[in-house]
């Protein structure tokens, strides 16, 4: 494994207040009525279709630290990047270089294993290409991600502690400062939700499960730990999507190897709420986000 030292031990959990149980939560067509701000720039990574980025540059001068966003959407190939386009946008408002990242996904020609995985990884390396033009501070590099964007963004974290001739790890994986998910997904081997992309799993796997060990090592964040990077998990509590105990039971297992992962609840969210910059959880996230970047 790769030699990052952990020197925090302890396991964070709060609850955040936003609204009431009584209110309904966001549906997935309200999500897709959010508005959809255009990048600064669209960049390529690769010559696939759907093997580019979306760069947002914040209104300060440089050199800025840079936020991967990584979208969800059951790894599915219907589902891209623009619902997350306001909540990159907000991020670069507020002083953050976002690099919203498309890739192959299943149903897509090359998605699934290892293609997927490929392309995140290529696509976050990418940054060392348009750093200079774009005046990027790769020292400060965070990843966040929503739902299977989220099992992601810890991935993208855990690839540098494959092994060294592992295609999916790359020559030099880029360094990040931390990790915050949105309704993130660290296990993928307990996630069987029919209501959620429990059934999205085998595809993206590329079999049916029980998955092998050593594929889950290269694939599942809880199985990779140690990360070796800050982790915020934030969670709404009224999620039917993708349960709480991801979260938890990923945090548990992180405190025993020696890492602090932060799990912040969002009082009366649902899934989608999570990536709606307009909605109370948006502070909470921002806020880890940026933590992270001055750390």
């Amino acid at each position: 494994m790769w030699g990052v030292p952990i020197v925090l031990l302890s396991i964070a959990t709060a609850c955040v207040g936003a609204m009431g149980d009584d209110q309904p939560v966001m549906t997935a067509a309200e999500l897709g009525a959010l508005p959809h701000p255009a990048a600064d720039h669209r960049l390529r990574y690769g010559n696939e279709p759907s093997q580019f980025g979306e760069l947002r540059l914040p209104p300060t001068l440089g050199p800025h630290p840079v936020v991967i966003v990584i979208h969800g959407g059951c790894w599915l190939a219907e589902y891209g990047l623009d619902y997350m386009s306001a909540f990159s946008d907000a991020l670069a408002a507020a002083g953050a270089a976002t690099w919203s990242i498309e890739y192959r996904r299943v149903g897509d020609q090359g998605g699934g294993w290892p293609g997927t995985f490929v392309d995140v990884g290529r696509a976050a390396d990418h940054l060392r290409e348009i750093a200079p033009q774009y005046d990027l501070d790769l020292d400060r590099v965070a990843a966040v991600g929503h739902s299977a964007g989220g099992h992601l963004a810890l991935w993208l974290a855990g690839r540098a502690g494959l092994e060294r001739d592992d295609p999916l790890r790359g020559s030099l994986p880029i360094r990040l400062s931390g990790v915050v998910t949105q309704a993130g997904i660290p296990d993928l081997a307990s996630y069987t939700s029919p209501d959620g992309c429990g059934s999205a799993v085998p595809g993206l796997l590329g079999g049916d499960p029980p998955f092998p060990l050593q594929l889950l090592r290269r694939s599942s964040p809880v199985e990779m730990l140690p990360l070796g990077v800050d982790t915020t998990l934030v969670i709404g509590d009224r999620d039917t999507i993708v349960p709480s105990s991801q979260a938890r039971s990923f945090a548990d297992a992180a405190r025993r190897m020696g890492e602090t992962v932060v799990v912040t609840e969002i009082a009366g969210a649902g899934h989608f709420e999570l990536v709606d910059p307009s909605h109370p959880g948006f502070r909470v996230i921002r806020e880890a986000i940026f933590g992270i970047l001055a750390r």
